[in-house]
Order: structure tokens, then C-alpha cells, then sequence
């Protein structure tokens, strides 16, 4: 086992308590059945859309692990929920994490199913920001990749990063770990200083 796959573990674990504390925060699922569906969606959602475009199996369905960290994700969410929902910020970090992860396993997946590098590049964004989608519908909400805060590009950035190092031949550890603080970084950033991409019009 590589370290991608703990790294996507990590990221369906994380967006798993994501979609947990969104759901718990809007107060909209008063049993545990909602929260752990829309726990689940938000940690398997962009994943498996992405696999289902390259043409393979989710690996969710062949991986039992991913479910065990679905579960995990759950059961540290329902416990702590009245400890951390208080903190605004602890939704953010979540959820920057888990889209972190997940763009750059979805840009590896993708490069290792001979995707060209640019739609690497988009698969690795779209396998990050569609669970997030769906939560975000789920729960009522407009997705956070419509709106003005600097989401998608984070992931976008990351991923190209990803693909140029992956290019230059640096270690692919090294490689994730500074992409992920890359995206990390620019969300992080933005989101504190007010920084937006400029409006159409």
C-alpha cells in the first residue's frame, strides 16, 4: 500500500466528517440515518463519478477500507458534534482538507489511467469539489464551488503543481505533500484576506 492510498482514505474519512457536521449544522436530519447518508454521499460523491468516467469500478465497492473510514468519519462527528460544531471553523478546515486530498489522488488516478495531463488536471478538481456538490444540494445550501470564494481554482492550482512536478520526475510523495499544502495554502489565504476571482459581467 502506497502512500496515494492512505492519502484518499484520509480524504473520505475527512469529507466524511464534513458532510456529517453540515448536515448535524443545519439541523436538518434529526436521525442518524440522514447524517450518515449525507456523510456518505459527501465522502464517495466525487470519487466515484470520477472512476465511473475513467470506466473502472469505485473503489469504495472493492475496497471495504473506505467504508470503515466512512464509519469512523460518522461516529467521531455524531460524538463530538456538540464540541467542535461551535467552532465556524472547523466545517472550513474539513472541508479544505478533504478537497486537498482529494484532488491530488484524483489527478494521480487519472494519470495512471493514461489521462492526458490537462484533463488530469480537471478530473483531479472535479473529483474534489462534486462531493461537496452534492452535500451542499443536500442540505440546501449553495455549493461553494458557485459561489465567489476561491474553491475550484485552489484545486485546480494544486493539481497543475501536481502534474509539472510529476513531470520534472520529483518523488511523487513529495509531490503530493507539497500540492495539498498548495491548495491548502491558496483556500486558506483567500478565504482570509477576502480574495476572489474577478466577477463576469
Amino acid at each position: 500500500m502506497q502512500l496515494p492510498y492512505y492519502i484518499d482514505l484520509l480524504g473520505t474519512l475527512v469529507f466524511a466528517v464534513s458532510g456529517a457536521l453540515a448536515a448535524s449544522d443545519k439541523n436538518m436530519y434529526k436521525d442518524i440515518f440522514g447524517v450518515t447518508f449525507t456523510s456518505f454521499v459527501t465522502a464517495v460523491g466525487g470519487g466515484t463519478l470520477r472512476d465511473m468516467i475513467l470506466g473502472v469500478r469505485p473503489t469504495w465497492v472493492v475496497d471495504g477500507n473506505y467504508l470503515i473510514a466512512i464509519t469512523v468519519g460518522v461516529v467521531f462527528a455524531i460524538t463530538f458534534k456538540y464540541y467542535i460544531i461551535k467552532f465556524r471553523r472547523t466545517f472550513f478546515l474539513f472541508d479544505t482538507i478533504g478537497i486537498a486530498l482529494y484532488t491530488v489522488v484524483g489527478v494521480q488516478k487519472s494519470l495512471e489511467f493514461g489521462v492526458s495531463p490537462l484533463a488530469a488536471i480537471i478530473m483531479g478538481m472535479f473529483s474534489a469539489v462534486m462531493g461537496g456538490v452534492i452535500r451542499d444540494t443536500l442540505i440546501n445550501e449553495i455549493p461553494l464551488i458557485f459561489k465567489k470564494e476561491i474553491y475550484a481554482t485552489a484545486c485546480l492550482s494544486g493539481a497543475a503543481i501536481f502534474v509539472v512536478l510529476k513531470a520534472l520526475k520529483v518523488d511523487d510523495n513529495i509531490n503530493s505533500f507539497v500540492s495539498v499544502f498548495i491548495i491548502i495554502s491558496i483556500r486558506v489565504i483567500s478565504v482570509k484576506y477576502h480574495l476572489t476571482l474577478p466577477k463576469s459581467r
